[in-house]
């Protein structure tokens, strides 16, 4: 009996040794003395713990019941060194809580890190402390460990470290919380000290580039106090300017002198005014040019052809930059050709043969490889779209080859369905060269895109309200289906879309529409249907003057009771109208290619409405529409690339030419001489997008629009469907009867001429935009850019007064927020330059606010 309590006590002090040691620090070695002796372990207990679970703890130890294990020995300190290196315990003990013969009772004692109550920060702006606290990412409750407490310390110098507060210095200190055991207070203290700026940057050696084109060169290292750097950033970060000095090189290698190399640089720090001074000493070295360029290993393309596609040719400066572009990069690079074509396993190696003065000559080695198929085709993330809506598509079938451009061009077509986030469609490209064939993984994340408006305001001495839903990924086919109504049938891709507005008894308008892309499921043929009424009523005829607008559109003029005008129940304009549209994806020239024709019915009703030719009546517009366009845009929110064209023709049947009437007689009425109207209006429109830095963040666009609208006959030309030029493009005429083109910087509808007879009378426009773009937020809960335009156009009643060069000017700023579920708006201000012949006035600075409009 006193053996085992020998021991007993022998264990106890054996197994407190191999416990105590600091917190954070490496389990130390663990020797003993004195002979072991063999237990069978027949209980574990874990004590001291209140938040885990013990039953995963004892298991955590590797020790079991039923065990034999030598006292003292290694499994014991392997089970302790296991918990510390979980980083959740301060303390852990292994205690032998009873011995009885061989079999022993472990008790294993563990003391939890203690827990986050409050994170305080000092030295930061509010601003600050929101942006670090969400990078230091520890929440109330979670675990404190010394990993932590080191990563939050370096996360936050980092932090401050990217915005130029390089000695930035950080002091976390970790208090016991006296309200809570277990608990402890974090107070993190920042010093981000001044930013270090650059005060000067010399260059020595450089005689083939400037200064200028070198500083400019060095995007994240530049001087302060210069006015060319003012949009710049000044601050001296140590990782930016290693970068910046390999963007040097770089600079040098594409204009042929790549011997070029940075023979020394200094940087000297200022303390009294916590700068530095920058000193770059550079070789420049020879200039050199291509050579003969051969090609090697190529059976499937002649050398020729691969020459040619290359674009490179014999004494070019040498370019390595350019070079690694035209095999690989460039949309249309030479290995593209390969990988177009199955060849997904190909490689294309340049290899310098020989050096010749300033002349490299270049052997491009060629691996073909076989031809990879396509095996499996795998769409994940699609929680919400159906899989057939995703996979109608998809261009990559299993079975094809693999082609690099149809997998480009599936992923801007997935982006085009706007149900995911364009953003983070990321194609996972797993190739088995084994057995030739590949897998293709399209990883997406859906957002929501269906948009709702709901407003309303006061004005005039009225109420305005408006309730719009539009529903983007509608399934029309399970709407009888009870199970899919969460909270509605989504997920075929189908547009419903359900929109009125009122302001009581003046004005109201009902619309619906419905879109299916994929009429049958088997073809990207679309189906459109519409609906749609308005009435408007109580506009005084006597008020009406073209100078100031429309005074009886809602929010336009100042017709309503209490503006000078006088109200009249009996005056009304109904409209009621209904179209039907069939669209189809062509193959020829390409497939972006699409054509639209539509058939579309308007009934107008009007009653002393005095703002078209026809002022009483009843008017029919029975018109036909076809649409050829080309849409390449790689995103429909913030596009980077691509271009947007179409030009279509609307026409109606020419009345006139089935009729004896004299047109020419003046006594006819408006009623009988435009009972149906007859017209034709051609339009053309388009817009090109380009990224214009490495980041592909800043975007231009170039747009330009034109519009003619046409008659059969001069004694009947149409009094509607007239282009209302001016303002932001959203007052909303084409449920009047017109169309409306916005041109920032002036008042709206300011630059439309009008008739004789008091009416807009715009039948020719054309308007050139240019746009830089820069994002702000691109995530899919909002997308948010920034943008600077340059506008010009014009609007002429007359085709013989039509002058492409006699254009209103304007520019300005502004800001688009994308939101899912109400869609785009935006605010811009421009500055019209020009003086409007059609009111005074009307250009200046301008507000406008956007909502809905795309590009």
């Amino acid at each position: 009996m006193k053996g085992i309590y020998h021991y007993k006590y022998l264990l106890v002090f054996v197994l407190f040794l191999s416990s105590t040691f600091a917190i954070g620090q490496d389990v130390p070695n663990i020797s003993y003395s004195g002979s072991p002796k063999r237990y069978e372990i027949s209980s574990i207990e874990v004590v001291g713990i209140q938040n885990l679970d013990p039953k995963m703890l004892a298991k955590l130890s590797g020790l079991r019941e039923g065990q034999e294990i030598p006292v003292p020995g290694d499994e014991i300190s392997q089970a302790i060194r296991k918990y510390w290196d979980q980083g959740l315990f301060s303390d852990v003990k292994i205690r032998a809580k009873h011995i009885e013969g061989r079999k022993i009772d472990l008790e294993i004692y563990l003391q939890e890190r203690p827990r986050l109550s409050e994170m305080t920060f000092t030295g930061l702006k509010k601003s600050e402390v929101e942006t670090v606290r969400e990078k230091v990412s520890m929440m109330k409750g979670s675990q404190v460990t010394p990993f932590l407490i080191d990563k939050a310390e370096k996360y936050i110098k980092d932090y401050f470290v990217d915005k130029g507060f390089y000695n930035t210095e950080v002091n976390i200190i970790q208090k016991d919380d006296p309200a809570k055991a277990n608990h402890v207070l974090l107070e993190i203290n920042v010093d981000k000290k001044d930013k270090v700026k650059v005060n000067s940057l010399i260059f020595e050696g450089n005689e083939v580039l400037t200064d200028g084109k070198l500083n400019k060169a060095m995007k994240k290292t530049n001087e302060k106090g210069k006015i060319l750097n003012f949009f710049r950033t000044k601050k001296f970060i140590a990782e930016k300017y290693e970068e910046d000095l390999t963007a040097v090189i770089d600079k040098y290698n594409e204009i042929g002198h790549r011997d070029a190399r940075i023979v020394s640089e200094e940087v000297t720090r200022n303390i009294e005014d916590n700068t530095v001074d920058v000193k770059i000493k550079i070789e420049e070295g020879n200039k050199y040019y291509f050579g003969d360029i051969s090609w090697v290993g190529n059976t499937i393309y002649p050398s020729d052809y691969l020459s040619y596609k290359l674009r490179i040719k014999k004494g070019d400066v040498f370019n390595q930059k350019l070079l690694g572009e035209r095999i690989m990069d460039d949309e249309d690079a030479v290995q593209n050709e390969y990988m177009d074509n199955g060849y997904l396993f190909s490689n294309i190696n340049p290899v310098e043969i020989s050096v010749k003065g300033d002349t490299i000559d270049l052997e491009m080695r060629v691996y073909e490889g076989q031809q990879a198929s396509i095996n499996n085709v795998i769409i994940r993330g699609n929680t919400k779209t159906h899989e057939h809506v995703v996979r109608r598509e998809i261009r990559t079938k299993p079975g094809q080859l693999f082609s690099k451009s149809e997998l480009i061009r599936t992923v801007r077509e997935l982006a085009q369905l706007g149900h995911f986030d364009p953003e983070n469609i990321s194609p996972d490209v797993q190739p088995n060269q084994d057995n030739g064939t590949v897998d293709l993984v399209y990883q997406l994340e859906e957002k929501a895109n269906d948009q709702i408006e709901l407003s309303g305001g006061w004005g005039a001495g009225m109420f305005v309200g408006s309730l719009g839903l539009k529903f983007t990924n509608f399934s029309i086919r399970n709407i009888f289906n009870g199970e899919a109504w969460r909270p509605l049938p989504t997920g075929d891709g189908q547009t419903l879309a359900l929109r009125a507005q009122t302001n009581g008894k003046y004005y109201q308008s009902y619309s619906m529409s419905f879109t299916e892309p994929w009429l049958g499921g088997k073809k990207p043929n679309s189906l459109s249907l519409s609906i749609y009424h308005s009435i408007q009523t109580g506009v005084s005829s006597s008020y009406y003057n073209p100078s100031y607008g429309y005074g009886g559109y809602p929010g336009y003029g100042s017709s309503y009771p209490g503006y000078g005008g006088s109200s009249d129940i009996t005056q009304h304009m109904k409209i009621t109208g209904a179209s039907v549209g069939f669209g189809k994806r062509l193959r020829w020239p390409d497939d972006w290619f699409t054509l639209y024709t539509e058939a579309s019915y308007q009934r107008y009703d009007l009653l002393d409405w005095n703002y078209f030719i026809m002022q009483n009546g009843i008017s029919n517009n029975l018109n036909f529409k076809v649409v050829l366009s080309r849409r390449s845009i790689d995103n429909p929110i913030y596009t980077r690339r691509g271009s947007d064209f179409s030009v279509g023709v609307e026409f109606t049947p020419p009345w006139s030419m089935f009729s004896d009437k004299d047109w020419s007689n003046q006594n006819i009425s408006d009623e009988e001489r435009y009972q149906r109207i007859e017209y034709h209006k051609w339009t053309f429109k388009g817009a090109v997008f380009k990224p214009i830095d490495t980041a592909e963040k800043l975007v231009v666009m170039g747009r330009m629009e034109m519009g003619f609208l046409g008659y059969y006959n001069k004694y009947l030309q149409s009094p509607f469907e007239k282009f209302i030029l001016g303002g932001d493009g959203m007052s909303g005429y084409s449920m009047y009867g017109s169309e409306t083109i916005g041109l920032r910087g002036y008042e709206n509808s300011s630059l439309t001429p009008y008739n004789t007879e008091g009416s807009y009378d715009g039948n020719i426009y054309n308007k050139l935009s240019l746009e830089v773009r820069y994002p702000l937020a691109l995530q899919p809960s909002a997308t948010v850019f920034a943008l600077g335009f340059l506008e010009a156009g014009n609007a002429w009643s007359q085709y013989e007064d039509f002058n492409p060069f006699e254009l209103k000017r304007s520019a300005g700023v502004g800001l688009r927020i994308f939101l899912p579920i109400f869609g785009l708006m935006g605010i811009d201000w421009g500055y019209g330059f020009d003086d409007s012949p059609y009111r005074q006035n009307a250009g200046g600075s301008q507000f406008h606010f956007v909502i809905g409009q795309s590009f």
